[in-house]
């Protein structure tokens, strides 16, 4: 059983995304566009999962099952799409996770989405605190159960979300 643990933010969670991210460029080479931290411990101050969210975009998601041996070889667990048509997700660390690998095809909304997303909170305090104490809540009013700790944050993402989105295209 995954026990939800938030942590306060460490200065180790970028260069554990660096680390990795050199692992995947060196898997994927010529397929990857770019490679970016999201998530909430690609945010500085932002309470988080110790675990480190990479957002690999690639020039066709399609090429991507045929590099699942070799994220095997390296840790990484492939789930195909994992409920969402057009990712292709890897997880690390088993019920101990350190990394999530969600990879897109550049273009695609998702990419967007999770960029907007990281940049609005990393450029509102006000929201990162908010979040940061809802998510520090949920922690401790279900540490066994995550599904209920994820569902309990939707409302709020969902709201920053929409905020985030029309930030982020004003920006553009």
């Amino acid at each position: 059983m995954r026990k939800v643990e938030v942590s306060s933010y460490s200065e180790k969670w970028s260069q554990l995304f660096s680390e990795e991210a050199e692992k995947l460029y060196q898997i994927f080479e010529n397929e990857i566009v770019a490679i970016h931290h999201i998530g909430s411990t690609a945010v500085p101050g932002l309470k988080a999962k110790p675990v480190i969210d990479i957002m690999p975009v690639v020039k066709d998601i399609n090429y991507v099952d045929k590099y699942d041996k070799s994220m095997g070889e390296i840790g990484y667990e492939p789930k195909g799409e994992n409920g969402l048509p057009g990712r292709r997700y890897f997880q690390k660390g088993g019920d101990n996770r350190s990394h999530h690998v969600h990879i897109y095809q550049a273009g695609s909304h998702e990419v967007i989405r999770h960029l907007a997303f990281r940049d609005y909170i990393h450029n509102h305090s006000d929201v990162q605190k908010q979040y940061s104490e809802l998510k520090e809540k949920l922690a401790q009013q279900f540490p066994y159960d995550m599904e209920a700790y994820i569902n309990g944050k939707d409302q709020l993402v969902k709201e920053i979300e929409g905020k985030a989105l029309e930030w982020y295209e004003g920006k553009r």
